[in-house]
C-alpha cells in the first residue's frame, strides 16, 4: 500500500522539487500540494496524508502554528532554509529536519525513516535503480531576472562586496549576494569557502598547492585562516570519492 504524501511550502520552486522526488518512488502517492498555509491547513484535515513535507517559514502561519491544531498526527518531515529550527522541530517529535537546498540522496534517507516508525518496520521502499542522478539547482538574481544555475555548472564563487562573481561553465554572472550568505545556502559537501573572497566547487578542483586550488586552469588563493578547515574537508571528500 502507497505512503499518502502531502507537500506544504509557500516556495513552489519547493514544492515542484518534492513533487519530482515523490514521483520517483513508486511506494509514494502524491494526494496534495499546497503553497498557502491556511489553504494546506484545511486539505490536510480533509486529506489525512500519511506523511507532511512541511515548510517552517511561512506568511501569516508557520510549519509549527499548523502542526497544533491539526485534528491528527501525520508523520512530519521539515524542509527548511533555517537551520535555527531544529532543534524546537523536534519537540513536534518529527521524523526528520531537512535543509534546503535538498538532495534527492537526502530525501531518500528520510523516506527510510517512514519506513523504519511504520508498523511494519520490514517493510523498504522500492527505490528504482534507473533513476537519473537528480541535478541540484538554484535561482541567483541576475540584473532584473532570476537566473537559473545548476550547482555543478558553478566553478568558483568570488566576492565584490555587496556583490558575487559566479565563475560558471558558460561564463561570469554577477549577482546580488554577499558571500557569506551563499556559504550558508550552498551544500557544505560540494563548496567550501577558502577566502574571504573565495568560494570554490569541490567537483571542479584540478590541482591544490600549499597557497592556491587551480580550477579551470585559473589559481585561486588559499587564505591563512581557512587552510585547517579546507584540509580537513579535503581529506572527507577523498574518503567520501567526492574528489
Amino acid at each position: 500500500m502507497a505512503i499518502r504524501c502531502f507537500v506544504l511550502d509557500d516556495e513552489p520552486l519547493a514544492t515542484e522539487l518534492m513533487q519530482d522526488y515523490i514521483g520517483r518512488l513508486p511506494d509514494l502517492e502524491l494526494v496534495g500540494v499546497c503553497n498557502s498555509p491556511t489553504q494546506g491547513l484545511q486539505m490536510l484535515q480533509q486529506l489525512q496524508a500519511d506523511v507532511v513535507f512541511l515548510d517552517i517559514q511561512m506568511p501569516r502561519l508557520t510549519g509549527f502554528d499548523l502542526l497544533r491544531p491539526l485534528g491528527y498526527r501525520p508523520k512530519v518531515i521539515f524542509t527548511t532554509a533555517f537551520r535555527e529550527y531544529a532543534l524546537e522541530s523536534y519537540e513536534f517529535d518529527v521524523l526528520d529536519f531537512l535543509v534546503k537546498p535538498i538532495s534527492f540522496e537526502r530525501f531518500l534517507q528520510s523516506v527510510g525513516k517512514i519506513y523504519r516508525f511504520s508498523p511494519n518496520p520490514a517493510a523498504q521502499p522500492e527505490v528504482p535503480q534507473n533513476i537519473a542522478p537528480v541535478r541540484e539547482y538554484q535561482y541567483f538574481k541576475v540584473d532584473k531576472e532570476m537566473v537559473k544555475l545548476y550547482l555543478d555548472d558553478i566553478l568558483w564563487i568570488e566576492s565584490l562586496k555587496d556583490y558575487v562573481r559566479l565563475h560558471t561553465r558558460s561564463g561570469p554572472l554577477v549577482s546580488y549576494l554577499r558571500i557569506s550568505y551563499l556559504e550558508e545556502k550552498l551544500p557544505p559537501d560540494r563548496f567550501i569557502r577558502i577566502h574571504k573572497s573565495f568560494i570554490i566547487s569541490l567537483d571542479h578542483i584540478q590541482a591544490i598547492s600549499a597557497n592556491y586550488i587551480r580550477i579551470n586552469q585559473e589559481e585561486i588563493p588559499i587564505g591563512r585562516i581557512y587552510k585547517a578547515r579546507l584540509d580537513k574537508q579535503l581529506q572527507s571528500a577523498t574518503d567520501q570519492g567526492v574528489i
